[in-house]
């Protein structure tokens, strides 16, 4: 979001962020209530001090920030021509019906990085057909249908938006790299060695491991290609990575753990392995994206993806030839495969590189960001005729 709102004022547009002041995963940190980075206006909204780790702390922080949102419709001296509502805290589409009630020229836009309740029903919290639920769906049928546009990031993602029947406009931008490096970067042999050893073929798992990801189908895997030079290296964090380390055993040889990179040292860290692992719950397929997806594209490695052939990320690999899709019952070719590329550095070299030039011609930030401009332009287009295509007078709020 903090890049967004960068991308649009280089873009010519006026923004305002209202984040809370309060650190995600240490309440204890805050950030001072108003400050300009990027160009992009902060304005932090106060909230109590409540621990997000909790089910209660996180629903009433959500309840708080959702309310204060709201609120800020009310106060006349603003007058944004857009507001962008993000998908964190849960449920802040519920912004929605009330500035368009209280700011109907306001074109209000959200976008979905995660959908709720449907990451809770695959979480197993709450019952599709429980009375809460049908209550919640009523209540978000009418938040979306007060939005001029939908955002989702994935083809799957918008299948389950389109049960809310909103008659928004609808596209898709997916979330760019954190790290886009300028050239194809390659390893560093001491990096290299030091996670992966003598191995011929390097596999890395790096990021967030949480509930909607999925770990059996790619340890069964390792321990197909046990002794054949392949290793897979986790690099993790989240409420689920310890689940990972206990279920690795001693005669996992070519399994390992590696500590968390820092955001300074992820290209390095990136570019040590020849191809990255992603991998979600088919029951959560279209709640989520994962986004290091985009992570090993930009850093020029194919993607081994062990979840639902309907999900984006499967679509995507199939339609650009990006990697490959793990799935149950596929173990064996998927290991077949891993093996003829210890035989052929040099296909091993043209894949390293064609998913590089892939990312860079169709996902990189620049490109998504020229997108959600355009889209905001046109939004716009009928609100504001006349107005030059660069001019810098429109604003933007995002919540």
């Amino acid at each position: 979001m903090s890049e967004l709102c960068a991308g649009l004022v280089e873009r010519g547009w006026n923004v305002t962020a209202m984040p809370s002041n309060r650190g995600c995963r240490d309440e204890s940190k805050s950030y001072p209530p108003k400050l300009v980075w990027n160009g992009v206006i902060f304005e932090r909204v106060w909230r109590p001090r409540l621990r997000q780790a909790t089910v209660p702390g996180r629903l009433m922080n959500a309840g708080w920030m959702i309310a204060r949102w709201s609120l800020v419709a009310l106060n006349l001296r603003r007058q944004p021509d857009v507001i962008v509502i993000g998908t964190d805290p849960v449920l802040s589409i519920l912004v929605a019906p009330f500035w368009r009630i209280f700011r109907p020229r306001t074109k209000i836009v959200t976008w979905c990085f995660d959908l709720h309740p449907e990451a809770a029903y695959a979480e197993g919290v709450l019952r599709p057909s429980s009375v809460w639920a049908s209550l919640l769906r009523r209540i978000l049928i009418r938040a979306y249908a007060s939005c001029d546009l939908i955002v989702d990031i994935g083809s799957c993602m918008r299948s389950l938006l389109n049960s809310y029947r909103a008659p928004a406009l609808h596209t898709t931008l997916v979330p760019w790299a954190l790290h886009e490096p300028a050239a194809f970067p390659a390893p560093r042999p001491a990096e290299r060695s030091a996670i992966f050893g003598t191995a011929r073929l390097a596999l890395l798992y790096s990021g967030s491991f949480g509930r909607a990801h999925s770990l059996d189908d790619i340890v069964d895997l390792a321990r197909t290609l046990r002794g054949t030079g392949v290793h897979l290296a986790f690099s993790i964090r989240g409420n689920c990575a310890h689940s990972v380390r206990s279920a690795i055993t001693a005669e996992d040889v070519n399994i390992s753990f590696v500590d968390f990179a820092p955001s300074t040292a992820l290209e390095s860290r990136l570019a040590a392995a020849d191809i990255h692992v992603v991998t979600l719950r088919e029951e959560w397929t279209g709640t989520v994206v994962p986004s290091k997806f985009f992570g090993a594209l930009a850093a020029g490695r194919p993607v081994l993806f062990c979840g639902s052939p309907l999900s984006a990320i499967a679509i995507c690999i199939q339609q650009y030839g990006l990697g490959w899709v793990l799935s149950p019952g596929n173990t064996a070719n998927i290991a077949e495969t891993l093996i003829k590329l210890l035989e052929s550095p040099e296909e091993l070299d043209r894949m390293k590189k064609h998913c590089f030039r892939i990312y860079r011609e169709n996902f990189a930030k620049v490109i998504t960001l020229d997108r959600w401009d355009a889209q905001l332009r046109q939004l716009l287009a009928g609100k504001r005729s006349g107005v030059p295509e660069n001019s810098a007078v429109s604003t933007t709020r995002v919540l």
